[in-house]
């Protein structure tokens, strides 16, 4: 077992080997043809469908659950991706216990809805493993568009933009593209590489020239982008993540979770990555559930998730929060960090009782910790952008921004929820918006 010789107790190789093939398969094993079936036949079709209405794309459920019974998987998928560009990985990650499955008409009957992530999933593997993009470049229009960020938003965006004739460059600060999708979720939701296998489908429509390695403000910057090109778009999330503002939070050990996620999703060998006996997580998001189940998968003895307001507060979902207690993750609420507290490294964390308007009850716990991931939010990142509301860039009108020109969406704007559907949602209405300022048509 391999120690690190700045945080006692952090270590690599702590299961054995076969235990992390199985800690890190597939969260939701694929369905078969005939479980595809089995599932399709339980959709009542509904002609007012309450699931469309809470997709954040729109997708038109009841179309594409008909058309997978009817054994016409692929006619599923496009309808699906005409909608959603990304639904293969929105089948895997999107919450949707609360978003389509929530309102399903079997789900409030009967308490048990119609699958509806995993058949968008077998219907969107089926056309992607074929290698065939459904979709054609219109004419070229002439125009051209930069889009910053390489994530759902401006995936979405430079996909609808391609598709539309325009004339695209992403422009990227990572090695890889996909954003979030590559860097921030946890391993067990998207294996063997979905992601970047995702990407490459994606670019099959042409028009789309990916840079890497570029950041905003440091290699490219928006005035230039504006002189350069016809129109930007704006999509680069959130780069800056929030400290722990407390004593001793600078001590070996502490580390940002979104850093633990993206070390682990990029680790050519999970069982490599070092990780604590025990560990805390302060957060209460899905990025502090991703981070604390991953580290139980990892190895650690104990893994506690601590959280400064009730569980019905948690931005995390009821099954998020069930997986991690399945998981054997302990789930600390109404408690805020007061101190880590170590000789060099941390040796365990003091947290302090809350009441739920955050005034201090007066009680006090220590928790013993090797390692503490810090998951308590991100921040915007960068200079001279448009003008800002909550630390995000102020949209208006399918993610117009203050200056002309520009549009912004995904988790760097003020757009909605920081979901990965969403960002492929505003995107996509972006891109539509962008065509027709540039040439004077609806999309």
């Amino acid at each position: 077992m391999t120690n690190s010789p700045f945080t006692p107790g952090v270590a690599a190789e702590r299961l054995a080997d076969p235990a992390y093939a199985e800690n890190f398969s597939d969260l939701h094993p694929a369905l078969d043809t005939h479980e595809a079936l089995v599932a399709a036949d339980r959709c009542y079709f509904c002609h007012d469908a309450p699931c469309i209405t809470a997709c954040p794309t729109d997708i038109d459920i009841p179309l594409f659950v008909r058309q997978i019974a009817t054994g016409t998987p692929d006619a599923a998928a496009k309808t699906i991706l005409s909608q959603n560009i990304m639904g293969g990985m929105c089948a895997r990650v999107c919450p949707t216990e609360t978003l389509c499955e929530q309102v399903c008409v079997r789900e409030v009957a009967e308490g048990k809805p119609v699958l509806i992530g995993q058949l968008q999933r077998f219907a969107t593997d089926h056309l992607q493993n074929q290698d065939v993009h459904p979709f054609e470049r219109a004419d070229a229009t002439g125009k051209t568009v930069a889009v910053v960020g390489a994530g759902p938003a401006g995936l979405a965006c430079a996909h609808r933009l391609a598709m539309l004739g325009h004339d695209v460059v992403v422009y990227d600060a990572r090695s890889k593209p996909g954003g979030l999708n590559e860097y921030g979720i946890a391993t067990y939701k998207t294996p063997a590489g979905f992601a970047q296998a995702e990407v490459e489908w994606l670019l099959g429509i042409g028009g789309i020239t990916l840079e890497h390695g570029k950041v905003l403000g440091r290699d490219v910057t928006l005035d230039g982008l504006k002189a350069d090109f016809d129109a930007v778009f704006l999509g680069m999330g959130l780069g800056g993540v929030n400290g722990l503002t407390v004593e001793g939070g600078d001590k070996d050990g502490v580390l940002d979770a979104v850093d633990f996620i993206s070390d682990l999703r990029q680790a050519a060998d999970v069982s490599a990555l070092p990780v604590g006996r025990e560990v805390v997580v302060v957060g209460g998001g899905m990025t502090a559930v991703d981070a604390a189940v991953q580290a139980k998968l990892l190895g650690a003895l104990n893994v506690t998730l601590a959280y400064r307001r009730g569980r019905d507060r948690m931005n995390a979902s009821v099954f998020e929060q069930d997986l991690a207690a399945s998981k054997g993750v302990r789930i600390m609420t109404h408690v805020v960090p007061k101190e880590i507290i170590g000789n060099g490294a941390v040796r365990e964390i003091e947290f302090e009782y809350v009441n739920a308007d955050m005034s201090s009850t007066g009680q006090t716990i220590c928790v013993p910790a090797d390692q503490v991931l810090r998951a308590i939010g991100q921040t915007l990142e960068g200079e001279a952008l448009p003008a800002l509301e909550r630390g995000k860039i102020a949209v208006t009108n399918a993610g117009r921004s203050s200056i002309d020109g520009v549009w912004a969406g995904g988790d760097c704007a003020t757009g909605g929820d920081d979901l990965t559907v969403t960002a492929v949602a505003e995107g996509r209405d972006a891109a539509m918006d962008i065509h027709t300022v540039l040439t004077g048509v609806a999309g």
